[in-house]
């Protein structure tokens, strides 16, 4: 299913160039790269600048990587298998120099991840967040610390055809629409519903 998508408004090529396939080619990712998209997550904004996120990945090549799969939901496993990079966010839920709870540390790595997402489209390669994963056993397992919230895993990796997807994804494999500006904009106050 590949659509085209275009802007109501001029913005920049690669917000729209950015999507979330799941048809991987099973290639080789450089530390250097993942360092680079890592790198510019770490220019995100976070308030009270205390960065709150945390990126734990893992290379296809690496000894770890059957142990990351497992940490995926079925679903997710199934296809991620074939990505070439898979990273943990996780975020700090205390601001340390206060040793206060975070209100926005889950908003924070929000921000963190569409950078990386961003370089990662930007480099030739595409991210993919997923929620379905097992987060009790991601903590256990990677050694997660106990004010550290478990965010999302992201597989990272070239796109290659649906054709390598199961048939029941393959017709959902490409750039999903977006809502229209008039449904999530207002002026002034919320429209009553």
């Amino acid at each position: 299913m590949m659509t085209s998508r275009s802007s109501s408004h001029p913005i920049h090529p690669l917000f729209i160039k950015r999507w979330s396939p799941r048809a991987f080619d099973p290639v080789k990712l450089s530390d250097t790269d993942i360092h680079t998209m890592i790198e510019a997550a770490r220019w995100a904004p976070s308030a009270y600048n205390v960065q709150p996120w945390r990126f734990i990945y893992c290379l296809r090549q690496d000894a770890e990587w059957d142990l990351y799969i497992s940490l995926l939901n079925p679903f997710n496993a199934a296809w991620a298998k074939n990505a070439s990079a898979l990273v943990f966010l996780v975020s700090d839920t205390v601001f340390q120099d206060r040793n206060t709870p975070s209100a926005y540390n889950s908003f924070d790595a929000g921000a963190a991840w569409v950078q990386l997402a961003l370089q990662a489209t930007d480099m030739g390669y595409d991210a993919h967040a997923m929620a379905g994963i097992l987060f009790d056993d991601v903590t256990e397992k990677l050694n997660i610390p106990d004010r550290y919230k478990v965010e999302i895993a992201i597989a990272i990796g070239q796109r290659t055809t649906p054709a390598a997807l199961p048939p029941e994804l393959q017709e959902r494999e490409g750039p999903s629409p977006r809502k229209a500006l008039s449904e999530i904009t207002f002026k002034g106050a919320f429209p009553h519903e």
